[in-house]
């Protein structure tokens, strides 16, 4: 089932509060009150440092890491979400090594 998003204010680190769309998952009430942004800023560091340490591993010559997120609601406020079934997540990796 697609459920539709919502427009809500979150409030950035430094107090800027902004409006994102997100997709409300399960049966949460969405609140008018400003959310805090982190949850979703803490998930996206988690994951560009994961996916940093495995391509250092690799030892590629070159490396072009792109992922796009879709923020949702969850009880416990804002996540980003990198799959579940949603063409709007995403994540490519392109190693090259140079034969020489």
């Amino acid at each position: 089932m697609n459920t539709p998003s919502t427009i809500v204010q979150v409030q950035l680190s430094d107090g800027t509060e902004i409006s994102i769309e997100a997709r409300p998952m399960g049966e949460r009430q969405i609140s008018a009150a400003t959310l805090p942004f982190q949850q979703a800023v803490a998930a996206i560091s988690s994951i560009a440092r994961d996916i940093a340490q495995a391509v250092q591993q690799a030892k590629p010559d070159k490396a072009q890491v792109k992922f796009g997120l879709e923020i949702a609601l969850e009880s416990k406020g804002l996540t980003a979400l990198l799959a579940k079934g949603s063409s709007k997540a995403n994540l490519e990796v392109t190693l090259e090594w140079n034969n020489s």
